[in-house]
């Protein structure tokens, strides 16, 4: 079984580093450290016990957010355009991000550089990390001289995606919690309440109407074991539907199914349009060829549809076709803003700079969307509950009022 042992050594800048290491035994990590090119000042077998130890959450504990990626890039280019080498740069950064992770893995890309690997081939080696778009932009900046310039356009890209996503989480939050709310409200009255008015029911002797009938049966149902077997039977269809949307025609169907519905289908779909446009911009500037631009932006499209239009697209462009004449014919997916905007770009030389205003008008419409939606939802919401629990509450008093309505012929 393997141990883990605490480190502090020197790297070959004469910097401290400490970390942790898992082996056999304290010479073959002290062997294995000298191989990485550090000088091992003390290498200590951690305790078992240790109250301090930190709690790793499996999925959790070793993601790295693509804010801190966006920053740490940031960081890069900005060391990198003050004439710090790249080995030196990624050192510092290592030394001081805030996730583990991301700091391995930032001292495995540094190795990797010190040992002759290019910055772009050794962040290939994290894909989980590092994007099909960070590579690509990065092997570009290096090839072209301008790394520094590539980083930090990558940074803002990368910057601008997480905005992209956390203002379209913001607009989940809202009918998410209501929701929550919702349930909870109803298996607390369908658990607690019901029986309670099922049991007067019966002293009564009172016909029920239909509405408190279904009530009670739902609530026996809750209160029965065969709930156990509805939990189960509701697992396992979210993972039979999460296996199924894994596919390649369970994600195509389901991707064109999150585009219909009237309210969401539109903004996922700018979403989509602006993640394409923002992406195949900052490629586009970089110097990567358009059919490897076309590849990359459709890998990070995140929608099925779109990327296939992007795909048929590269085929057209490829027999030698102009891009904007390739998207025509799909202005549902496509529309005709965007091919006409890249027709300009094409025909003036500055396909990037109108690639990066389609991403600036779709941001807008997505942050206009977002507004509108939780502001259409909030009263719309509210009033759902309103009338499911007025409902509830109702139908568990209509017998009562059969009842009391027959009292004086008693």
């Amino acid at each position: 079984m393997a141990l883990t042992f605490d480190y502090k050594v020197r790297d070959r800048g004469g910097n401290l580093v400490q970390g942790s290491l898992e082996g056999d035994s304290l010479s073959l990590v002290v062997g294995k450290l000298r191989e990485m090119g550090y000088l091992p000042i003390s290498v200590t077998p951690k305790s078992k016990v240790d109250v301090h130890k930190e709690i790793n959450i499996p999925g959790l504990s070793n993601r790295v957010k693509l804010t801190e990626v966006a920053v740490a890039t940031r960081q890069l280019a900005t060391m990198v355009d003050s004439g710090l080498s790249v080995v030196r740069a990624l050192s510092i950064l290592a030394g001081q991000v805030e996730n583990k992770e991301l700091a391995r893995v930032l001292g495995e890309v540094k190795i990797d550089v010190e040992r002759g690997s290019s910055l772009s081939g050794a962040c290939a080696k994290h894909p989980k990390v590092f994007s099909r778009l960070f590579v690509t932009m990065v092997q570009a900046g290096e090839a072209g001289g301008t790394l520094d310039k590539v980083l930090m356009d990558l940074a803002a890209t990368m910057e601008k995606q997480a905005i992209l996503i956390r203002t379209v989480r913001s607009a989940m939050t809202y009918p998410a919690v209501v929701m929550s709310v919702m349930v909870v409200i109803f298996l607390a009255l369908l658990i607690f309440i019901v029986p309670t008015f099922k049991k007067l029911f019966s002293q009564l002797h009172a016909t029920l109407p239909a509405p408190t009938l279904l009530i009670i049966h739902i609530s026996g149902i809750i209160l029965s074991p065969w709930i156990f077997l509805v939990i189960a039977t509701i697992i396992g269809g979210v993972f039979a539907f999460r296996h199924w949307i894994k596919t390649e025609d369970g994600r195509a169907k389901w991707d064109a199914l999150k585009l219909r519905p009237p309210v969401f289908g539109p903004l996922i779909h700018k979403v989509a349009l602006a993640r394409f446009s923002a992406t195949f911009a900052s490629l586009v500037q970089s110097g990567v060829p358009i059919l490897e631009s076309l590849d990359i932006v459709s890998d990070t499209a995140g929608n099925k549809v779109v990327a296939d239009v992007l795909q048929k697209a590269k085929q057209g462009v490829r027999e030698g076709r102009s891009l904007a004449d390739s998207l025509r014919g799909n202005e549902e997916i496509m529309p005709s803003l965007v091919t006409q905007m890249i027709e300009v770009g094409e025909q003036t030389g500055a396909l990037d700079s109108m690639l990066a205003k389609v991403a600036q008008f779709y941001d807008g419409e997505v942050e206009q969307t977002v507004n509108n939606l939780t502001s259409m939802l909030e009263p719309v919401l509210t009033v759902v509950m309103g009338a499911g629990v007025g409902v509830m509450v109702i139908s568990m008093y209509l017998p009562m009022f059969s009842y009391i309505k027959h009292i004086p012929q008693s």
